[in-house]
């Protein structure tokens, strides 16, 4: 994979879900704990970033009362209303400091929903680039990083999804999305992998 032409994509690491006291994030500490999830994010981020590859967040975030969000929500939107998770200006919604963006990094500004597509320029930022390998990690392995995945395969992009930099509600669930789903729409790689074929050396030790 060439650097120049690649880029990480790093879905919701905010406070709501990797810190503790944030709305979600008892929902995932089990699965983070046992993939480590959090460590191969910041070790594949710096390996990115120092390789060349181009490094984009795509947080996302809510007015207050959730006016984006349909009057009777259900499912993964019924839960981010109910535990008032991901709202604009408030400390869950920022990005955790872990992960915080660094000089040259991109924000997708305007997620509001599954696919990182959807409601952001996200696929302009990336042609504007040059990107054709899209890398992706983040929340939830089988919510929006997979929405993201079945999206960018199908605009085109070759994809890779980072199986030990995502997490969801329960390894029963991470199991299934990774070993049945991510195949059909990506070449599902760990971390260090992707490391090497970005051609950073000590991705091999």
């Amino acid at each position: 994979m060439d650097p120049k032409t690649t880029a990480l994509l790093l879905i919701e690491y905010q406070n709501d879900f990797v810190s503790e006291g944030g709305a979600q994030h008892a929902a995932v500490a089990d699965v983070m704990a046992q993939t480590d999830m959090l460590a191969n994010s910041r070790a594949v981020t710096q390996g990115a970033r120092a390789a060349g590859a181009s490094v984009l967040h795509a947080p996302i975030g809510f007015a207050e009362g959730y006016p984006e969000v349909p009057s009777e929500p259900y499912g993964i939107l019924a839960a981010i209303v109910g535990a008032q998770a991901f709202r604009k200006g408030s400390w869950g919604a920022e990005i955790a400091p872990e992960m915080a963006p660094a000089v040259g990094d991109i924000v997708v500004e305007g997620k509001r929903g599954l696919d990182c597509f959807a409601s952001t320029n996200l696929d302009f930022i990336l042609r504007q680039r040059g990107v054709t390998d899209l890398a992706i990690a983040g929340f939830l392995t089988n919510c929006c990083v997979e929405s993201t995945m079945r999206s960018a395969y199908e605009r085109g992009f070759r994809v890779v999804t980072l199986t030990d930099c995502t997490a969801t509600l329960s390894m029963a669930e991470q199991e299934a999305a990774i070993t049945k789903n991510f195949p059909m729409f990506s070449r599902p790689l760990v971390h260090r992998q992707l490391l090497e074929e970005l051609g950073d050396p000590a991705a091999v030790s």
